[in-house]
């Protein structure tokens, strides 16, 4: 191991325990709120019955308040009122309450004059059962807001990275890494040294960077795929193509990068994908079973081909298929596309390919969360388009990686998949993921899904 790796580690590692220690707080204080919530919510509906001088609980007021309590959670979700900006803003906090209630609320009575309910429980009880509610949903979000920020601070892990510049005195109380001591470069031709920089920031909120006025175009393009939220540190402005311009700390920095998707709706896509995978896992075993025997039988070798491809914030990770060539035939790097008569191919492996059963494995990919079921499709690091590195075609290329890849994706519904002959090829795919990215929701996941289905079998899968 060299010294520049040493250096690296040991700054990497520097405040591990802290990082992960805030990390970890969020998210208990998120599932904290959601349990506040709801204890909220439980309150009012005692409030009512104990109004009502109801000796009892009936199948149907069960019913009703789990309804609410479901309802409730998934509208809060929806706007992002467990945004863990709420736990140390109050007024955003308290603002996306009340909408969430308010909402909730008027889902309720709708229902409950569709079903002609309303007359069985007096106004009085049901008026002071929502105002308790409210009251309490109000007053724990502050509670909570003034705990956070007394215990925690601002709840935000960032990060300071110096690349032959001063460092601002008003940052001084961040986490700072000083990148060549470091041995940390913007290299967009080295995917390991990507893996780097993504493996450094991937415990982190923010990076600010201050570097030299020739680096900033280098840092601005190396942040576009880290997934966080990423500052160039800069009095003046440049043609970096910003998001917008922030005060912080009495410096001027320029957003150039955050990622795609909130926190809410990160946790749809992955609920999405596990509702997916789990069942598809469990149904698709026999299928399985039999690909692998036949492969052991077909040629000798492993059943699996494992090959580096490039992750979410730009971070290497181990792909699966189902092998498909001959040992010793397979490219490691991906330098060499296969072709339609490729003598590597194995005869079971021309079978999987054209019916895309090589990539079921990668279900397992997305179930341990290096995957998803839609989004880029991951390269290996070495292709080409026009004998040209991907990344070197269209600098835009590494932007793509701000999302999880995805073993399909709107580029390839749209037929846009095989070898990669000429330089079109490649920025046809990055046009369209691009789009995706840009504009995704959970039912475009859902069409993409169900659109899939016509072209596992395709003309270029080969």
């Amino acid at each position: 191991m060299t010294k520049i790796d040493l250096d690296f580690q040991a700054v990497s590692a520097r405040t591990p325990l802290a990082k992960a220690a805030r990390r970890n707080a969020k998210i208990w204080l998120c599932l904290g709120l959601i349990v506040l919530d709801a204890m909220a919510l439980a309150a009012g509906f005692a409030v009512t019955l104990l109004v009502e001088n109801s000796r009892g609980i009936s199948e149907e007021l069960w019913t009703a308040m789990g309804g609410a309590l479901l309802v409730h959670a998934a509208i809060a979700f929806q706007n992002q009122a467990y945004n863990p900006r709420c736990l140390t803003q109050p007024i955003k906090s308290c603002r996306q309450t009340l909408l969430t209630f308010a909402t909730t609320l008027l889902i309720f009575l709708l229902a409950a004059f569709s079903l002609r309910v309303t007359g069985k429980v007096p106004r009085l009880a049901l008026g002071l059962g929502m105002m308790t509610a409210l009251s309490l949903l109000i007053a724990q979000r502050l509670l909570v807001c003034h705990f956070v920020r007394v215990t925690f601070g601002k709840m935000t892990a960032e990060l300071v990275i110096l690349d032959g510049a001063n460092l601002p005195v008003s940052l001084l109380n961040r986490d700072v890494i000083d990148a060549r001591v470091a041995g940390l470069r913007t290299d967009l031709d080295d995917p390991y040294m990507l893996d780097r920089l993504g493996t450094l920031l991937r415990d982190y909120d923010r990076v600010m960077i201050a570097c030299t006025p020739e680096r900033k175009a280098e840092w601005a393009r190396a942040l576009k795929g880290v997934n966080i939220v990423g500052e160039i540190v800069m009095p003046e402005i440049a043609e970096l193509e910003p998001l917008t311009t922030r005060r912080w700390g009495g410096v001027t920095t320029l957003v150039v990068s955050w990622g795609p998707l909130n926190r809410a709706n990160r946790v749809k896509k992955r609920a999405l994908d596990l509702a997916v995978t789990i069942p598809a896992l469990l149904l698709s075993t026999p299928l399985l079973i039999l690909v692998a025997i036949a492969i052991k039988l077909d040629s000798p070798g492993p059943i699996f081909f494992r090959q580096e491809r490039m992750g979410r914030g730009n971070r290497i990770f181990q792909i699966l298929k189902f092998r498909s060539m001959w040992v010793g035939a397979s490219d490691a790097d991906g330098v060499r596309s296969a072709s339609r008569d490729d003598e590597r191919i194995t005869r079971v492996g021309r079978f999987i390919r054209a019916t895309s059963i090589d990539e079921l494995p990668q279900l397992i990919n997305v179930l341990f969360g290096e995957m998803s079921l839609v989004g880029p499709r991951p390269h290996a690091l070495g292709s080409t388009a026009g004998n040209e590195l991907f990344w070197r075609v269209d600098r835009q290329y590494w932007h793509r990686h701000a999302l999880k890849p995805g073993i399909t994706g709107l580029a390839q519904i749209r037929g846009f998949r095989g070898a990669t002959h000429s330089k079109r090829d490649i920025l046809d795919r990055l046009e369209s993921d691009l789009e995706y990215q840009h504009g995704w929701s959970l039912l475009r996941d859902i069409s993409i899904l169900a659109r899939t289905a016509q072209v596992l079998i395709h003309r270029n899968a080969y």
